[in-house]
């Protein structure tokens, strides 16, 4: 199968949706520290549903990473290494959300993310002089551009719901934890090391060269050529957070959560309708140092959940690739404005910026139009490019 710019939009449009819709599920978690449910959504993220999705749609999928790994071990292990060091981008993208909420965490943080992961590959490969020497070249690095723009003016938005959110506010969207300094000093971060996602689906490109044939040869589509490249690289993501993890879990002693005893989620929201931030009954004192079952068990799906619903946005942006041509590059973008774009919309439904004044929400607005503005002109850009082909 060729390209197909409308299909890689909306790819791309589906994995931004899922990427930004992941947290949600941790709101439901209760009476469980960040640590526990974050090992559990990375296992199910990073180790099940990649191998799980491989293997439906891939025939032989591990005699095909083997065959990669004969043929060039370095490059394999190039991929793993890329895939840690986007884990940590990963792991600190996670505090980012904490500190920040959904809305400003996911400006922050992907819009740096975009900036790198989009530009980097083709000025490794010294594509980027010959795009910009094009029409439908510029039409799409301009659109990278109004992206670049369109995170600045998010960022100012942050920076004007910090000073004017009012505290009760801020416990209500599940933003107790609310500091825009240590948040956005964690988002910097996480927004330059997640840019390696892209630059290990860039280094996979000789796994997936090594799939296309073998799913061609089985009369299976080609657009899942990317999926034993996302396995290699999520092991590398999986043995950063795991590490971590499990520092903060020796140090907290917070392995005793993992069968019942209780500790606190810094992302549960406490709504006025009385749900309560440990969710114990006041009244029944063996609810004071166990989890019940019940919940025990919904704590495990939800964090599941959560890591199942993060992994399809690099399922469908891997297949979002395979369609976008010669620009691939801007795959990325669009994932990434996709993702900004759909947290925007959830930071309202969640009532983050609630009790900020007409000149933020102005901010908050304008920024979401010019994410919007952004994916419209690299699809047209893509557009442009296939019309000379």
């Amino acid at each position: 199968m060729g390209s197909n710019l409308f299909l890689g939009v909306i790819y791309n449009l589906i994995g931004g949706f899922a990427s930004a819709t992941n947290f949600i599920p941790f709101r439901q978690i209760k009476r469980w520290s960040w640590e526990v449910y974050w090992v559990i959504q990375g296992f199910a993220a990073w180790i099940v549903a990649p191998i799980a999705m491989a293997a439906l749609f891939v025939p032989h999928v591990f005699a095909i990473l083997a065959e990669a790994w004969h043929a060039d071990p370095h490059n394999v292990a190039l991929v793993v290494l890329f895939g840690a060091l986007w884990g940590v981008g990963g792991l600190t993208f996670g505090l980012a959300i904490r500190y920040l909420g959904f809305a400003l965490g996911y400006s922050i943080a992907l819009g740096l993310c975009m900036v790198f992961g989009t530009l980097v590959p083709p000025i490794y490969h010294g594509q980027i002089l010959a795009i910009a020497h094009t029409h439908s070249g510029q039409v799409t690095l301009f659109g990278d551009l109004i992206g670049f723009f369109a995170v600045a003016v998010n960022g100012a938005a942050g920076l004007s719901k910090e000073r004017e959110i009012a505290p009760d506010a801020l416990i209500e969207s599940g933003e107790q934890n609310f500091s825009f300094g240590k948040g956005i000093a964690i988002a910097i971060l996480a927004g330059l090391m997640s840019a390696f996602f892209a630059f290990a689906l860039d280094a996979g490109a000789p796994i997936a060269a090594i799939a296309k044939p073998h799913l061609l040869a089985a009369a299976r589509l080609d657009v899942w050529q990317n999926l034993p490249v996302l396995i290699v690289i999520l092991w590398g993501g999986f043995l950063t957070n795991f590490v971590w993890s499990a520092i903060l879990i020796l140090k907290n002693r917070s392995y005793r959560q993992f069968t019942g005893e209780p500790g606190v989620n810094p992302m549960r929201a406490a709504p006025p309708a009385g749900d309560t931030m440990v969710d114990f009954d006041p009244l029944d004192a063996s609810t004071y140092d166990r989890i019940a079952p019940v919940t025990l068990v919904a704590n495990y799906l939800f964090a599941a959940l959560a890591g199942i619903i993060w992994y399809f946005q690099f399922f469908f942006n891997s297949m979002a690739k395979t369609k976008m041509g010669i620009y691939d590059f801007s795959s990325w973008t669009l994932l990434m404005a996709s993702i900004i774009v759909f947290a925007t919309v959830w930071g309202l439904l969640l009532k983050e910026w609630k009790g900020t004044s007409a000149r933020t929400k102005l901010l908050v607005a304008a920024g979401l139009a010019l994410l919007i503005a952004s994916i419209l002109t690299i699809g047209y850009g893509n557009y442009l490019l296939f019309l000379h082909r």
